[in-house]
C-alpha cells in the first residue's frame, strides 16, 4: 500500500512573489504593527497588495488551500544553451527597434468562484460549531471571525457575488447556510450605514452566530415539514437564550455581537421575545439583525413553504408595523434596492429579468439580466441590462410572481 504524504498547506514566500488571489495567513509584524484589522484574508484588492509589499518585511506567509500558491519554477536551461531572456536581449540589441516583450497581466480571480469557494467552506465552519455546541464543546470564535473576515473582504471587492449565491441554499441545509446569508447581509448592510471595521466585524459575527442557540433545540423539531406544536414553539424560542448562553461560556466575541444573539427576537413595539424590549432598549446591532434574519427566513424555501421573492419580501417587512426600527428598515431598503438581488421583474418592453445589483443609488432602476420574451413566449439569450444608463428606455414595470421558476434557477440567473 502506497502512503501518500500531504504537505502542508502553509508557505513561506517572498514579499515580492504575493499576488492578488493568495491567501494570507501570517504577516511577519505584531498585528497591532501592521495597517489590517484581520489576521488572514483573501488578497483581492490592488491597494491591499500593494499595502503589504511597503511593510518592511522579507517574506510573508500564505495559505495554498484557501488562495493562489506561487507559480512553478522554470526547468532550468543547460548550460551549453542559450536562455530565451538572453535570445530577447540580443535580438534587442541587434534591433534597436524591435518592440519590446509583451506583459503578461496578472489574472484576477473569478469573484463567483471565489465566492462559492467561501460559500462551501462557510458551510463547514456552521456545520461544525453546531455540532461541537450540540455535543458541549463550546464556540470556536477564532474560526468565525476568519471567515466573516473573508466573507467582509468578498463583499467589498465584489457586493453580488456572495449575497448572491447564499441564496442557492436549499431547504435541507437551511439552518446552517440561513446563518452564513444572515452574516453577509449583515456585512453588507453595516458597510452601507458606514460603520468602522470593527462594528462591521461585531455585525457579521452577530450574523453567523445569532441562530447557534438553536444546535440546543431537537434537530426534528427544526427540520418538522409542517406547523409546531405549541410545546415545539416554545421549544425554538428558547434558542436566543441557550446562544447567549453559549457564547458566553465561550467567550472570545464581541459583546454587541453576544447581545445581539440574545436579542435579534425582540420588535420596536415591544412585543418581542424573549425580555419584551422597546425601541432603543435594543441595541442598534440586535435591531440591525432582526431585519436580516427575518429577510433571509421568508425569501428562503423551508420544508413548510416557499419563500418569497425578495421584492415582496421587503413590501411585506414594510407593512408589518411596530416590528422593525424603521430608520433602519429605511436603510436597509437601500442596502439591498428595492429591487433586491435575485428579484424577479417584468420589464415595460414585456421581458422578465432577474435583478443583478439592487444596490444602486437610483434604487428603481436597478441592473438586470433579461431572460424572457413575454410576447414571445420564450427564452432568450440572457444579457445584462443596466437600468440607469443614460438612453435606456426600458423600465421595471413590476415585480413578478415567481411562478413555474424555481428560486434556485433565479438564483443562478442573478449571479454575476
Amino acid at each position: 500500500m502506497t502512503i501518500v504524504v500531504r504537505s502542508s498547506p502553509l508557505k513561506e514566500i517572498p514579499m515580492g512573489d504575493l499576488r492578488l488571489g493568495m491567501f494570507v495567513h501570517k504577516v511577519g509584524v505584531s498585528w497591532v504593527s501592521h495597517p489590517f484589522w484581520r489576521t488572514k484574508f483573501l488578497l483581492e484588492a490592488p491597494d491591499d497588495l500593494a499595502t503589504l509589499r511597503a511593510l518592511d518585511v522579507p517574506t510573508i506567509w500564505i495559505d495554498t488551500d484557501r488562495g493562489l500558491d506561487v507559480p512553478p519554477v522554470d526547468v532550468p536551461v543547460a548550460a551549453n544553451e542559450p536562455s530565451v531572456e538572453a535570445e530577447e536581449d540580443a535580438s534587442s540589441v541587434e534591433n534597436p527597434t524591435a518592440s519590446p516583450a509583451p506583459v503578461i497581466a496578472a489574472v484576477a480571480p473569478d469573484p463567483v468562484a471565489t465566492a462559492a469557494a467561501l460559500c462551501e467552506r462557510a458551510r463547514g465552519v456552521v456545520v461544525r460549531m453546531f455540532q461541537d455546541a450540540r455535543l458541549g464543546r463550546g464556540i470556536d470564535a477564532v474560526a468565525a471571525r476568519e471567515l466573516v473576515d473573508d466573507m467582509s473582504r468578498s463583499i467589498e471587492a465584489h457586493p453580488s457575488a456572495l449575497l448572491s449565491l447564499v441564496r442557492l441554499k436549499t431547504a435541507d441545509d437551511y439552518t446552517y447556510m440561513h446563518s452564513v446569508a444572515v452574516g453577509a447581509l449583515m456585512l453588507s448592510f453595516a458597510r452601507h450605514l458606514g460603520l468602522d471595521a470593527l462594528r462591521v466585524r461585531a455585525a457579521g459575527m452577530a450574523g453567523m452566530l445569532h441562530d447557534v442557540g438553536k444546535s440546543q433545540v431537537p434537530l426534528e423539531v427544526l427540520s418538522k415539514p409542517m406547523e409546531l406544536s405549541v410545546t415545539e414553539m416554545n421549544q425554538v424560542r428558547k434558542h436566543p437564550l441557550l446562544g447567549h448562553r453559549l457564547l458566553v461560556s465561550r467567550g472570545g466575541v464581541d459583546t454587541e455581537a453576544v447581545d445581539a444573539c440574545l436579542h435579534h427576537h425582540e420588535k420596536f413595539d415591544g412585543t418581542g421575545y424573549p425580555h419584551g424590549l422597546v425601541g432603543e432598549q435594543i441595541t442598534r446591532l440586535a435591531r440591525m439583525t432582526a431585519i436580516c434574519d427575518v429577510y433571509d427566513a421568508i425569501t428562503s424555501d423551508r420544508p413548510y413553504k416557499k419563500g418569497w421573492d425578495p421584492a415582496h419580501a421587503v413590501q411585506r417587512m414594510a407593512s408589518w408595523r411596530g416590528h422593525f426600527d424603521p430608520r433602519l428598515f429605511r436603510a436597509f431598503v437601500r442596502t439591498v434596492g428595492v429591487y433586491p438581488i435575485g428579484a424577479l421583474v417584468r420589464l415595460e418592453s414585456c421581458r422578465l429579468a432577474v435583478v443583478l445589483d439592487g444596490s444602486r443609488d437610483s434604487l428603481t432602476q436597478p441592473v438586470v439580466r433579461v431572460f424572457y420574451s413575454i410576447v414571445e413566449g420564450r427564452r432568450v439569450d440572457p444579457f445584462v441590462l443596466d437600468l440607469a444608463t443614460p438612453g435606456c428606455e426600458d423600465r421595471v414595470a413590476a415585480k413578478e410572481a415567481r411562478g413555474e421558476w424555481s428560486e434556485a434557477e433565479l438564483a443562478k440567473l442573478a449571479l454575476p
